[in-house]
């Protein structure tokens, strides 16, 4: 059963908090512009489709079809996926992760930790994101100083909350570098 109006919710909510996050972490015109390729149809349809509320439709589209055409497009069109920064490694011949810039980090940090608190609600913590990331396998499919920084984060803002976490977030160049070399 479809449901787009649950779906448009959820969205809707998930890219405000984005938003919040994304200017406390000093990236707020990012923040603006966040998952709007979740509105087009390739996204939005299969979204309302396989709408729960408790997780990503992505997920039950996968289960389904053995894939997420909603997700393929997804994460093609957005930069604060890692699953974006892959490309072909000329001395291997192989597709591998790329070190993402910053300023995308920390739209990643924004949008996992919005993402928790839309799909964990009342019972969402600080240490949820971390404990997510923890148990996936993302860090074995992104660059190496990404999934560092990322997880530098995530453990930050278990230990130590949002208000200290958002502040050392916002002070970083978003044009640095970090982790060694690029």
């Amino acid at each position: 059963m479809s449901h787009p109006f649950l779906h448009l919710r959820t969205v809707i909510r998930h890219r405000h908090k984005v938003l919040l996050h994304c200017i406390r972490a000093g990236i707020g015109w990012q923040g603006l512009f966040h998952d709007l390729s979740k509105f087009s149809p390739t996204e939005f349809i299969p979204g309302a489709k396989f709408f729960q509320g408790n997780r990503s439709p992505n997920e039950q589209e996968r289960e389904i079809y053995g894939f997420s055409a909603a997700w393929m497009h997804h994460k093609g069109r957005n930069k604060h996926h890692f699953e974006y920064w892959n490309d072909l490694n000329l001395q291997t011949h192989r597709y591998e992760p790329v070190k993402m810039p910053i300023r995308y980090v920390k739209e990643m940090f924004c949008d996992r930790v919005a993402a928790s608190k839309i799909y964990r609600g009342s019972e969402y913590t600080d240490a949820h994101p971390y404990q997510y990331f923890s148990r996936g396998n993302a860090r074995q499919k992104m660059h190496p100083d990404t999934a560092d920084l990322l997880e530098e984060w995530l453990r930050m803002l278990a230990e130590q909350g949002e208000a200290a976490t958002f502040a050392h977030i916002k002070s970083l160049d978003n044009r640095s570098d970090y982790g060694g070399e690029q």
